[in-house]
């Protein structure tokens, strides 16, 4: 579930609110947007994907809000982790090329 939009990271592009299927974003006259209904969260991490700036985090947790602080996800590397995995954003590597994706691609593979 979507839990927190760094307001000190976020740069206001409003990609979030763009891309959630299930509008849980709005947004505001000073740019940052809201989380207006986070309980309509589907935790597809969309937005978290989606956010050039790794200013969001997403609870895998999909059933509950939690209690979170924005300097302890910061300094855990939480704050945009999911994109950092999959290798969204300059410098980083797409899960795709990662040698275990080569593994797991040949290791049922009939010769």
């Amino acid at each position: 579930m979507i839990e927190i939009i760094s307001e000190s990271k976020c740069i206001s592009c409003n990609l979030c609110v763009s891309v959630c299927p299930t509008n849980v974003f709005d947004r505001t006259s000073g740019g940052i947007p809201v989380i207006a209904r986070q309980s309509e969260c589907q935790t597809c991490f969309m937005c978290e994907l989606y956010c050039p700036v790794d200013a969001m985090y997403v609870s895998p947790d999909a059933e509950s809000a939690q209690v979170v602080d924005e300097n302890e996800l910061e300094q855990a590397g939480l704050l945009g982790g999911y994109r950092e995995k999959v290798g969204w954003g300059p410098g980083r590597t797409p899960v795709a090329k990662h040698p275990y994706m080569y593994e797991l691609t040949t290791k049922g593979a009939i010769s």
